[in-house]
């Protein structure tokens, strides 16, 4: 991890298109602004680790219904076979 010290109107860069810069320092808190490309995500630690945390539990319920899905998939595939032999004119009931 970098370390800098900035004092308030000073900036960094990351690449050639991201730029931080310390707006105002005062009572324990900072200000930044951050100038960066449309397509940069950018995020309060806080918020970050919430939406990964809603992500994983999303996933994990997900992976339950996608294993729900295959078992019922499998369980019914007899009848899912003689299905499509009708529908190819195998047999006509």
């Amino acid at each position: 991890m970098l370390v800098l010290s900035r004092r308030p109107g000073e900036s960094l860069r990351i690449d050639e298109n991201i730029r931080i810069t310390l707006v105002a320092c005062s009572a324990g808190q900072v200000r930044l602004a951050i100038d960066a490309p449309d397509h940069v995500e950018i995020l309060r630690e806080e918020v970050y680790e919430r939406i990964a945390s809603a992500n994983l539990a999303a996933a994990g319920a997900q992976d339950g219904v996608v294993r729900r899905a295959v078992t019922r998939l499998r369980g019914s595939s007899g009848n899912r076979t003689s299905n499509e032999a009708n529908r190819k004119g195998g047999q006509h009931g």
